[in-house]
């Protein structure tokens, strides 16, 4: 899945913002990639988008790495 049928799924973003995924996705994503690699590595971008990372080289940084959540138990 190509990081265009993501944000299409969503309709809601301008065309800037796209641009924006576009270029962050072509830096992010790996030669050798899985599918299923290349879908997470789109969906973590418009995620992090989403939550705020307005930056590209921030949301570039954020969206290399797996979304998950921090252990906060004793």
């Amino acid at each position: 899945m190509s990081i265009n049928r993501k944000i299409r799924e969503a309709r809601i973003f301008t065309p800037s913002e796209v641009g924006l995924f576009e270029r962050v996705f072509e830096r992010a994503k790996r030669k050798g990639d899985s599918e299923a690699h290349r879908e997470a590595l789109a969906s973590r971008i418009v995620a992090n988008y989403i939550a705020g990372i307005t930056d590209e080289a921030e949301l570039l940084a954020l969206s290399r790495q797996p979304l998950g959540r921090l252990d906060t138990s004793p």
